[in-house]
């Protein structure tokens, strides 16, 4: 996978859409890392949607973000970004700086 620049859309899953939005982040308990899940594409991240961990009677919704907005996010709030495809494979792990 090439590196990904700034300016490029991702799509990430967002908690509360309507108000007090959420980036939705997922913990690897085996490794005790804290992460945001990140798709290239929108379809990959639908296929994704139902092997994450969610909480009941929340609304999520897959939303376009810019990269770098991201990893700002990521950074502020503790967490790791991980590049998903649409199986839950892992094809990028990104510790912003």
């Amino acid at each position: 996978m090439q590196k990904l620049k700034d300016d490029t859309w991702v799509w990430v899953f967002v908690q509360n859409p309507e108000g007090n939005e959420q980036l939705v982040g997922q913990i690897d308990e085996a490794n005790n890392i804290s992460f945001i899940p990140a798709f290239l594409e929108k379809d990959e991240a639908l296929k994704c949607y139902n092997s994450l961990a969610l909480e009941k009677g929340r609304k999520y919704e897959t939303q376009a973000i810019i990269y770098e907005d991201l990893i700002r996010y990521a950074s502020q709030n503790g967490f790791l970004v991980f590049v998903l495809n649409g199986s839950g494979e892992i094809l990028d792990k990104i510790h912003p700086k």
